[in-house]
């Protein structure tokens, strides 16, 4: 089973604490009083498994392809983007620039079943979706065959 392993930030683990002190940020940072596609969160995962792949799909509206990295570590896959914007505004009177930076890491562990050469990535209409195809003796292992009885 594909299972999460460490992410960030630690409000994933202690939501109690770390909830409370944050709220007021993303409130102030994500209503559009400074940027609006800033926010102080990691992307929502689901994971899911068949006799053939383990599919992970992971929520990231407003992105786009290119500001995903996507890499295997040994036996974790690790799933990782950094944004930046900058938004400037220049009059006679004043000179204002503002600069956002998000990011956010999560890590999964890979079984031993996977196959990692062939990991698929697709981005579209705000999900990442990941294939991660099982090797062939698994899967061979999960065909059911018939028994004739003597």
């Amino acid at each position: 089973m594909l299972k999460q392993q460490l992410a960030r930030p630690l409000s994933i683990f202690r939501p109690g604490i770390f909830d409370d002190f944050l709220t007021p940020w993303n409130e102030w940072i994500g209503n559009g009083h400074l940027f609006p596609e800033a926010r102080l969160t990691v992307p929502a995962v689901n994971i899911a498994e068949d006799d053939n792949n383990y599919q992970l799909t992971m929520a990231a509206p407003g992105m786009k392809k290119d500001d995903f990295k996507v890499d295997v570590e040994g036996n974790t896959l690790v799933v990782s983007s950094e944004k930046e914007s900058s938004k400037e505004e220049q009059s006679k009177k004043f000179s204002k620039k503002e600069y956002s930076y998000s990011s956010f890491s999560r890590s999964f562990s890979i079984p031993d079943d996977a196959n990692h050469e062939k990991i698929d990535a697709h981005y579209e209409d705000g999900i990442l979706k990941l294939t991660i195809p099982k090797k062939e003796e698994a899967r061979r292992k999960l065909m059911t065959r018939a028994i004739q009885v003597k």
